[in-house]
């Protein structure tokens, strides 16, 4: 039985760090930018103290580097310092000036043959990734890594707060983790600095509650998206409509065509949870692509208020209300249409 392939996460990663466990060769590459500054930040933090940066530190910058320049930096000893770290940034830039090729990076095969114990070299190399198989099947022999940072998703926004919560050790409750998702979305430096502001504002339990949201983000717990989907679920008019003035008052922390996308999800997730053949708690959960428990609870009991029928009518309404407001056969005020679009959900 061949061995199980190492999972190289970000988490796992910074794990590893904190606890000093380094790496000979970093490999941080891909789409999203925040993993590839935060542990490039968290190896140098974590291998040098800020008197040790001062002669163990080189910084390189790929649109003007020489190759051969870095391979001399890594091969040299520390002074005073255990580690000596060598940065590569912007080696997507490699080979853009001058007469120099893309493919000089992988010139690096040879050091990662045998590496230095005492250094640590770290490439960043963003919006794609290294091309130069060589290299990279060498530093996997001496125990290096290549960690590949894509793009965040909007539905994996809550599995990531729920995991940046457990490694910073703070709770959240799951109606914190809705609000966040959605409200801050995918931009990770921001959500995870605003976890981090909320992780010192929590009582003697440690928890992220609604509560705490509200009053520090000006997230509203009572007029938001999720509130909106349960006054519908439950066909609760005088709530619904009271919601959707509060949005319109307030567009700026509530724009329509997200409100409508998320509406579209929900009603389209409904549909899925209804044509599901598997209606086990992971079965709904591998349908409809969400790894939340609470959420997909929420669309099954959702399920039984809606026909198949309604759904799909109520996908239409959602539809055609997203083209008007976008000013494509209608100059009605968006948040009228909207207004409009609940009326009809809330009576199908």
């Amino acid at each position: 039985m061949p061995p199980k392939k190492e999972e190289i996460t970000y988490f796992s990663l910074k794990r590893e760090i904190e606890q000093k466990q380094f790496r000979p060769i970093y490999v941080l590459q891909g789409e999203e930018p925040y993993y590839i500054d935060k542990l490039c930040g968290l190896i140098v933090d974590n291998a040098l103290t800020e008197d040790e940066k001062a002669f163990n530190l080189t910084l390189c910058y790929g649109v003007d580097v020489e190759m051969r320049n870095v391979i001399a930096a890594c091969k040299q000893y520390p002074a005073m310092s255990q580690y000596q770290v060598v940065v590569l940034r912007e080696a997507q830039n490699v080979g853009k000036a001058g007469n120099k090729h893309a493919s000089e990076i992988n010139m690096l095969q040879f050091y990662a043959q045998k590496p230095l114990d005492s250094t640590i070299l770290v490439i960043c190399y963003k919006g794609g990734s290294i091309k130069t198989n060589d290299f990279t099947k060498e530093l996997k022999k001496t125990k290096g890594v290549v960690y590949t940072s894509n793009k965040v998703r909007d539905y994996e926004v809550p599995k990531l707060v729920r995991e940046y919560c457990r490694s910073i050790n703070v709770n959240i409750e799951e109606k914190s983790v809705s609000m966040l998702a959605e409200h801050i979305g995918s931009d990770l430096s921001r959500l995870f600095g605003e976890i981090d502001k909320l992780k010192l504002l929590t009582d003697a339990k440690n928890t992220i509650t609604p509560d705490l949201i509200e009053r520090n983000i000006g997230y509203s717990k009572e007029f938001n998206i999720f509130e909106l989907e349960d006054a519908i679920v439950s066909r609760n008019q005088l709530k619904a409509f009271r919601i959707v003035d509060y949005f319109q008052k307030n567009p700026k922390n509530n724009p329509l065509i997200p409100v409508l996308g998320s509406l579209f999800n929900f009603f389209t997730n409904i549909l899925l949870i209804q044509t599901a053949k598997d209606r086990s708690e992971a079965g709904l959960m591998e349908q409809v692509n969400i790894r939340s428990p609470f959420r997909v609870k929420k669309l099954a009991e959702a399920a039984s208020s809606f026909s198949k029928r309604s759904c799909v009518n109520i996908i239409s309404y959602i539809r055609e209300c997203d083209v008007k407001s976008k000013g494509q056969g209608s100059r009605q005020d968006p948040y009228d249409l909207f207004k409009e679009l609940i009326f009809k959900i809330l009576h199908s």
